[in-house]
């Protein structure tokens, strides 16, 4: 099949490019700049010739959007927000004006969107939307506004002949440098990988390959549309999860972190500490319900996989029917 991917060249898109290349699908990304072959120019904002390739195409999977790793500075919280927004009206305006529109759309949306939580999970159905959670810092309101406004921008798009899933990902876990596993397994090595700011919180992920397996299960699933949480059933608070790590890698000990000590690193690193401190206690009721079984189901055994991944720097592989 052919699939495109706008935003296609970040963790996400190349753990995908990757798989469905592997597969033997035809997989075209769209970015800004397209050194390699199969990659398209678009800027993401206004339909130009990269619309072609949506035309025809029988996936798309829309991944763009400018990089949370960032500081939360207003400048930079409004360029997170313009560029998921656009990008997402314009990929609707493509498939709208295709002669052969795609038969589904996945949308890159965020786990980030629930509330900041200690109590419950957050399920599809039953999950808070956060914003209005007391106690944290404003801007992370700001935060639930612009995936609330993502999705939105895929709801509003006139495209009657494709399904339309907002898939809600977790932190996307994998062995591959410059990742998010990539960036923790490093604070580990350095004996830096306690609990921040007391580690009561949630982190919520998924293993690559799970991730590869639910999109291949989105695409399959034509009663499947609208929000779908993509996370592993088993998140877990923030210390047990680093200790964890910690056991798989072969450390006993690592060095707590307060809150303020958690402020001065993330701004050494220019980034914002809503990614650590956020409680994220999200479960993928939809997909458990429509019968999805998750490989790597519990984070031990997922750990486990991604240290021994990363030691031997094996290639991944993944086989994808989709």
């Amino acid at each position: 099949m052919k699939i495109v991917i706008p935003g296609g060249t970040g963790q996400v898109g190349t753990i995908l490019n990757r798989a469905l290349t592997t597969a033997g699908h035809e997989v075209v990304v769209l970015t800004r700049r397209p050194p390699r072959d199969r990659e398209v120019h678009w800027e993401g904002e206004t339909l130009g010739p990269w619309a072609e390739e949506i035309d025809g195409s029988d996936i798309v999977i829309n991944l763009a959007g400018r990089s949370v790793n960032c500081r939360y500075t207003p400048a930079n919280l409004r360029a997170m927000m313009d560029s998921r927004v656009h990008s997402t009206r314009t990929v609707g305006e493509a498939i709208a004006a295709a002669v052969r529109p795609p038969r589904v759309w996945l949308q890159m949306s965020t786990a980030t969107i629930y509330s900041h939580r200690f109590d419950a999970p957050n399920d599809e159905a039953t999950g808070v939307l956060g914003g209005t959670e007391s106690g944290v810092p404003g801007y992370w309101a700001y935060s639930v506004e612009i995936a609330k406004a993502w999705e939105r921008a895929q709801e509003q798009a006139d495209t009657p002949h494709t399904r339309k899933v907002a898939m809600r990902c977790a932190m996307v876990m994998s062995p591959d440098r410059g990742g998010v596993f990539d960036a923790l397994l490093r604070l580990v090595r350095l004996g830096l990988g306690g609990p921040v700011a007391g580690g009561a919180q949630y982190v919520s992920w998924i293993h690559d390959r799970d991730l590869v397996r639910a999109v291949e299960f989105l695409a399959g699933r034509d009663d499947l549309a609208g929000p779908v949480n993509l996370a592993a059933p088993a998140p877990l608070p923030q210390r047990t999860f680093m200790r964890v790590l910690r056991a798989a890698w072969g450390v006993p000990v690592g060095l707590p972190a307060t809150k303020w000590m958690a402020e001065l690193g993330a701004f050494a690193l220019r980034s914002d500490t809503e990614l650590l401190v956020k409680s994220r206690r999200v479960v993928p009721g939809r997909l458990l319900e429509a019968g999805f079984t998750f490989d790597h189901a519990q984070w031990p055994e997922a750990a486990a996989d991604l240290v021994r991944r990363v030691r031997g720097r094996t290639r991944p592989s993944h086989t994808v029917a989709l």
